[in-house]
This record gives C-alpha cells, structure tokens and sequence, in this order.
C-alpha cells in the first residue's frame, strides 16, 4: 500500500442525487477492496472540517481502511434547502442508504459525530444490515439543536437582530465559523431535526458494537454516557479535555475510536 501523506488531499466531489432531488457531495479514498468506514460530520460543520483537518481521514488510510464520506445536505458542498421539511431524521437517513447503494457498498464501519452520530445511530436502528459497527462522537442523549431559538436565529438573519440567547449564539458561531456555510440552512435543520420524534430511543438501541465518545468538557458528557451505558454492545469513552466543537481533533478520540473499528469481534 502506498505510503498516506501527512496532510490528506480533498478528491473532486462525487454527486449523489437521493430521492427529493437533492444533491449530496461525497468523497473517497483508498483501496475499494478494503474494509469501508463511512464518515458523517456534524451540524455545522463539512467532510473536509471534521474528518480531513483532523487527521481522521489520514488515520484510517494508514490502517488500511477505505473511507467514504459524505457532506449531509445543508452542509459543504452538498445542496442546502431551506425547507425545514427536507431535514426530517428519516430523510436524514434515507441519504446514507442512497450513498451507500451508489457506491455499491453493503456494509460499513460508521463514524459520526454530533448530529452525524445521532443520525448514524438512526440508520443502525433502521437499516442494520448496513452497519457493522459504529463509532458515535458527542451523541446527545435528548432532542438534538432544541435548545437552539429558531426565532432569534431567523431574526438575526432577516433583520441583524443581535442574539441573545446565548446556546444560539454559540450555534451562529459554530455555523459561522466554516466558510460556505449557509445559515439559512443551517437553521432550517435545526427546525426539521424537530418534526417528529428524533430523541435517540433507549428501548431500541442498536444491536451492534457501539462505541460512544464524548469530550469531558462537552455539557453533554453525563448524558452521552448514560446513553451508552444503556446499548446491549455499548462502550464510553472520555475524550479529554476536550469540548464539543474541537473534540474531534483529539489524538485520544482518533485512536480510542480507531481501536474500536479494527476490533473483528
């Protein structure tokens, strides 16, 4: 196998048309041949941000992983409605599953963070046949973006009325923070992450090996491992130091998590 470069290269985008028409950008890298991981970012945030920069993407290579990744729509450079509608959990979801039959890949190990490991959880639980094990990163136990004013967002975005609330402006920030971001989007996902139940659902968990991680200085640290504590094949693991926007930088949570996808059994 060819010697992985310190710093990963982006591929050109490879399109994937799901079934309302949206586009979906998705990257690849490695060896069709080798065992598959499939990569889901979180809110926010794109492919190149949360897998690339990190040094996850460069890591799996190295252990001789093939990797696909995929930037969810209203994020990277995938397309971004602005109809909350087009962000329910089950579209979520249903956008995997197309990613994968486009690939022509049946099962792989998945790596998610944040509202990426929410939905990763979803298609473990709904299509289990196509995951074999999973590593979720600061997976909240409760309603993802709820605690997000929808009302102060959409009044800073039509009117550059300051936000208050300070979660929300942290999620403007977040948002913010990685160029091409559209907020509109941005804040319609967190609107469609409400319709419908999208609470992870502890009375039926995904049977498979899950390991969750979750930054020691993430608010949601007690509750990501609470959550864990309830899967029949579920792990914990602290990432240190670490809060919820640069958790997956970590050293600690790239070898935690790439312990977790090499395990056979």
């Amino acid at each position: 196998m060819d010697a992985v470069p310190a710093l990963t290269e982006m591929p050109p985008a490879q399109s994937v048309l799901v079934g309302d028409n949206v586009r979906l950008a998705t990257y690849s890298w490695g060896d069709i041949d080798a065992d598959p991981v499939l990569c889901v970012h979180g809110f926010g945030s794109s492919t190149r941000d949360n897998w690339v920069n990190t040094g996850w993407v460069r890591d799996l290579l190295r252990a001789g992983f093939r990797v696909i990744a995929v930037d969810q729509r209203g994020h990277g450079e995938s397309e971004k409605p602005h109809d909350a509608a087009a962000y329910t959990m089950p579209t979520l979801v249903s956008d995997l599953v197309a990613v994968l039959d486009t690939y022509l890949v049946d099962q792989v190990h998945y790596l998610g963070y944040s509202l990426g490991g929410r939905v990763g959880w979803q298609l473990a639980v709904d299509a289990p046949e196509h995951v074999e094990r999973a590593v979720l990163g600061g997976i909240p136990d409760g309603r993802p973006l709820a605690r997000l004013r929808v009302d102060q967002a959409r009044a800073f975005l039509d009117h550059g009325t300051p936000v208050e609330d300070a979660t929300t402006q942290r999620y403007v920030s977040l948002a913010e923070r990685v160029p091409g971001n559209d907020l509109r989007a941005l804040v319609a996902i967190a609107e469609g992450m409400r319709l419908g139940e999208t609470d992870p659902d502890p009375s039926a968990p995904p049977q498979q090996p899950v390991l969750i991680a979750t930054g020691t200085d993430d608010p949601i640290h007690d509750q990501s491992a609470h959550l864990a504590g309830l899967l029949p094949r579920g792990e914990f693991a602290d990432i240190p130091k670490r809060h919820h926007v640069n958790a997956p930088g970590s050293r600690a949570f790239r070898e935690t998590g790439l312990e977790f996808l090499n395990r056979t059994l």
